[in-house]
């Protein structure tokens, strides 16, 4: 019974993380300015070594 409750509370937690972090990202990038975004995107692409252009 103590390992159902524990894998129903870890379940859950998961998921709460998981939606409190998509909804941070969502709130985020639909609060900030285009072009930010974009030359964020591209320095991390630059980081990385991908090219881009």
């Amino acid at each position: 019974m103590t390992t159902v409750l524990a894998q129903i509370n870890t379940k859950t937690a998961t998921l709460l993380f998981t939606a409190l972090l998509g909804l941070s990202v969502i709130t985020f990038a639909g609060h900030i300015q285009a072009a930010t975004l974009h030359d964020a995107a591209h320095d991390v692409r630059h980081a990385t070594g991908f090219p881009c252009h």
